[in-house]
């Protein structure tokens, strides 16, 4: 396999892993399935479209001109990352000690709001995507928003089985667990936010 091809792959392979962390799609699901419990089958698959779609729409515009957004305004991506580092930081904390107000919202059409947005892709994802694309290019975190939001698309189809699987408590382990994740990756952008700062000053 050429070099070229080596590099993309493993760039591929570290821009998967924030997302998919930050995402924590097994936190919510819990929430997927109180919002759909009293729904059909046919009308859970359209929800779980609905926001797999949505979520993907709101990626993908983020990823074209969330850039141009930053120097529009005069933000670097340094700024961003210490910022963005924070803001996950404090999702991860919030998660870790106060579990039962694991980012819960209401509304009415839950396929679009609030699950595909702010739910699937929240500020930590939008965070994530854009210092991965500077990190990492456009492909790599492209591929990466794909491959998660058809993991999500998986997870909320086999809620039930998956659920099943795992019980209460391993659900509850598992995102906490993912928060933990999330916090490691916070600190490390805010690390690397700040030494970039300084080197470029």
């Amino acid at each position: 396999m050429p070099l070229f091809e080596l590099r993309e792959l493993h760039n591929f392979l570290l821009a998967l892993i924030p997302i998919f962390v930050a995402i924590d799609v097994i936190a919510i699901l819990p929430i997927f399935l109180s919002m759909t419990e009293e729904l059909a089958a046919d009308e859970k698959k359209v929800i779980v479209r609905q926001s797999v779609i949505t979520a993907f729409i709101v990626s993908i515009c983020f990823l074209a001109i969330g850039k141009f957004i930053f120097g529009a305004l005069g933000i670097t991506v340094s700024d961003f990352k210490i910022a963005g580092g924070i803001v996950l930081l404090v999702l991860a904390i919030n998660d870790l000690l106060f579990p039962e107000k694991r980012r819960r919202f209401e509304g009415s059409s839950i396929g679009v709001v609030p699950l595909g947005m702010p739910l699937i892709v929240g500020p930590g994802v939008l965070t994530t995507i854009i210092i991965l694309v500077d990190t990492y290019g456009y492909l790599p975190t492209l591929f990466s928003i794909i491959i998660n939001l058809f993991i999500v698309w998986i997870t909320f189809i086999k809620s039930n089985t998956i659920v099943n699987m795992l019980g209460e408590n391993g659900a509850k382990a598992s995102a906490k667990v993912m928060s933990i994740f999330l916090a490691a990756i916070a600190v490390m952008m805010i690390r690397r936010g700040i030494f970039e700062l300084i080197s470029s000053q």
